[in-house]
């Protein structure tokens, strides 16, 4: 429901603070006063386009706030808590428009695009007349309309699941052909790159002993001569470790006796001695083991290479080439048995296509039969309000080769001939404001126990009309404000009488000249002499404030 409207600095608007209660509310006033200006204000929260022509000279910006409740509109708070948007019960759109083009939009505090108010606005607001936001022109919204008024929503259900299987089948089936890659060429490169993989790549651990022999056999030289080194200096030579040692212990010998102390250190020496000669026949054993083997180094450093190669080939480490070829592989065993998957998945595509088009056929049998009712139901309301040779038909064009589709096989089509005599035409083309109006009315009203929208909005609806037609388009509207909220720009006091709440829209010339639009509500009083006047034009007289006391009156009744 619509609550709230504020409004800043737009068009000849100053300031308009406005409340608004549910069922049936009517804008009257004089022509021209700027009724429909406020209509093109909320279009600009419901995601119409900015026009810098409507911020007045003497102002920086315009500024329009609405406020919603969103506790008898699912879809928009369904949409709001997809968009993460949500805040309680509430929907508050703020639009600013500056005099430099440019354009700035918040829901519930937070910045919103230009598409994501029209996304939300469909969901809030129906508007019907000459106005740029109107929802019925779609054809998304016509299909909606007529599947709401059939309450088929089993055979919905089963359409769309059935729809939702065959493109889940479909898409394992692109899934196993490798995608956009055909499926026969992968597996051969899987072959062929496992061939050479299993041909040259090594494990982690291979891979590490490689290289641990390769810098072993690129050093061998360096090994040996510090191998030969140590021992020169610790056993070989005359003046080596082993010979200080010997010949230290030797000279200690013959003072053990008088210099008991001495035996501890005599005692070390010979130790060290003994340890001493095992670690340089151990340090001997390994470099007479160690050879120079030019051949063997080239061979591991040309492996080594290969395998650096391979890696930069197939984007890894060369440690990770065996992991690799194991993922290659079970994806190789994954393709090679996908033929057979494949198989039974084109046996489940066909049944669950077939189930597809079994829903899809009882769907489209029961939307022409609904078709058939609802267009019968709006045009005896056509009838009524005043476009007897109106008609409104409802094509159901079925494609059975068309794609599944989570909607069927069918392609609604709204369309209308004004008279008798002439082809009909999509709804825009050929009905006029205050027709399309009215069609729009026929429809909210045949549909209203199933309609989605919380907040309709008609542009003079009662356009072309008066005496009793206007009278019977008022009782339809409030009629319709059973269900919804209902706004209705009008010029006849029948229509206006049958209000709950009556707003009085107002021009007036400032002190400077200056051309400028009020809105306001008006108590009981005020609404007869409203009435008095929208019958007898300036001069207001007892009889006619009689009359508008007795439309009120009826209305209330």
């Amino acid at each position: 429901m619509l609550s709230d409207i504020q409004i800043r600095d737009f068009a000849i608007i100053d300031s308009i603070d406005i409340s608004l209660d549910d069922g049936l509310t009517t804008l009257t006033g004089e022509t021209g006063a700027g009724k429909s200006i406020l209509l093109d204000a909320l279009g600009l929260c419901l995601g119409d386009r900015a026009d810098t022509a409507m911020v007045p000279e003497r102002a920086e910006r315009s500024e329009i706030t609405v406020r919603f409740s969103t506790h008898d509109s699912p879809n928009a708070r369904d949409w709001l808590d997809a968009e993460s948007l949500a805040e309680d019960d509430e929907c508050l759109i703020r639009r600013v428009i500056y005099q430099t083009g440019r354009s700035q939009a918040w829901i519930n505090g937070r910045a919103a695009t230009r598409a994501q108010l029209e996304s939300l606005g469909a969901t809030l607001v129906g508007m019907h007349g000459q106005h740029a936001h109107q929802a019925l022109m779609r054809a998304d919204v016509q299909r909606r309309t007529l599947d709401n008024h059939a309450g088929h929503v089993e055979l919905l259900q089963q359409v769309a699941a059935h729809h939702a299987d065959w493109q889940a089948i479909d898409a394992q089936m692109a899934e196993l052909a490798g995608g956009s890659t055909d499926h026969q060429d992968r597996m051969a490169l899987l072959r062929y790159q496992l061939e050479e993989l299993d041909a040259n790549a090594l494990t982690a651990e291979a891979f590490t002993a490689l290289e641990q022999e390769q810098r072993r056999l690129a050093s061998a030289g360096e090994i040996l001569a510090t191998c030969q080194a140590a021992l020169d200096r610790l056993y070989d030579n005359e003046a080596s470790a082993h010979s200080a040692l010997a010949s230290a212990s030797r000279d200690l010998e013959p003072h053990l006796d008088t210099a008991s102390a001495l035996g501890e250190a005599h005692e070390l020496f010979m130790s060290a001695q003994v340890q001493l000669q095992e670690g340089c026949q151990a340090l001997r054993q390994f470099a007479d083991q160690l050879e120079m083997d030019p051949a063997r180094l080239s061979a591991v450093e040309q492996q080594l290479s290969a395998l650096h190669d391979l890696a930069r080939k197939h984007h890894v480490e060369p440690e990770q080439l065996a992991a690799h070829a194991m993922t290659l592989r079970n994806e190789l065993e994954r393709l090679e048995s996908a033929d057979s998957r494949l198989i039974e998945l084109a046996e489940r595509k066909q049944h669950t296509l077939a189930a597809y088009q079994d829903a899809a056929a009882a769907l489209s049998a029961s939307r022409e039969q609904s078709a058939q009712a609802l267009a019968s139901e709006v045009n005896a309301l056509l009838g009524e309000l005043g476009m007897a040779g109106a008609a409104l038909l409802i094509g159901v064009d079925t494609d059975p080769d068309a794609a599944p589709s989570p909607h069927g096989a069918d392609r609604i089509r709204f369309q209308v001939r004004t008279n008798p005599d002439q082809p009909p035409g999509p709804l825009n083309r050929v009905a006029s404001g205050g027709e399309l109006s009215r069609i729009g009315l026929a429809l909210e009203v045949a549909t209203a126990h199933t309609a989605e929208l919380p907040c309709l909005i008609f542009d003079e609806a009662d356009a072309g009309i008066g005496g009793a037609i206007a009278e019977v388009v008022g009782r339809k509207l409030r009629e319709l404000a059973g269900h919804h909220q209902v706004l209705c720009i009008t010029h006849l006091p029948q229509v206006a009488a049958q209000g709950m709440q009556q707003l009085q829209v107002e021009k007036h010339q400032t002190n400077d000249g200056q051309t400028r639009t009020a809105l306001r509500g008006l108590s009981h009083e005020e609404r007869e002499q409203e009435l008095a006047r929208m019958l007898g034009g300036v001069e207001i007289t007892e009889k006619t404030l009689t009359y508008a006391r007795e439309m009120l009156a009826k209305a209330n009744a």
